[in-house]
């Protein structure tokens, strides 16, 4: 990923960022001070929390669509159509991903009541 920054004198930059594991690192890190201008790279490590995942497919006027599903402790918290789904959808109905999208959530909460 990069970032546009301001650096020291107000010169611009960018700051690179790059997830990876601890396998990688050491020729990410080579790879940097190589093909780069820096003289160093700061190395931080964070931590992600993730919803459990799963999918479900659902029936609408467009045709069947998967909707993953994102959970906490069994409660589903958020749930999205799959984009490649609503689009290819869209495109044989000639109607816009957006309402493919849309009829997509409403036929699964439709299911849950």
């Amino acid at each position: 990923m990069l970032t546009p920054v301001l650096m020291k004198k107000g010169r611009p930059g960018t700051l690179i960022t790059i997830l990876t594991d601890d396998q990688h690192r050491p020729a990410l890190e080579r790879l940097l001070l190589t093909e780069t201008t820096t003289l160093g790279i700061r190395i931080r490590r964070d931590q992600r929390t993730c919803l459990d995942r799963s999918h479900v497919t659902v029936t609408t006027p467009y045709g069947e669509i998967r909707i993953k599903l994102g959970s906490l402790h069994g409660d589903v918290l958020n749930i999205a159509p799959e984009f490649e789904d609503c689009r290819t959808a869209a495109a044989t109905h000639s109607v816009p991903v957006k309402q493919v999208f849309h009829a997509a959530t409403s036929s699964y909460l439709q299911t849950k009541q």
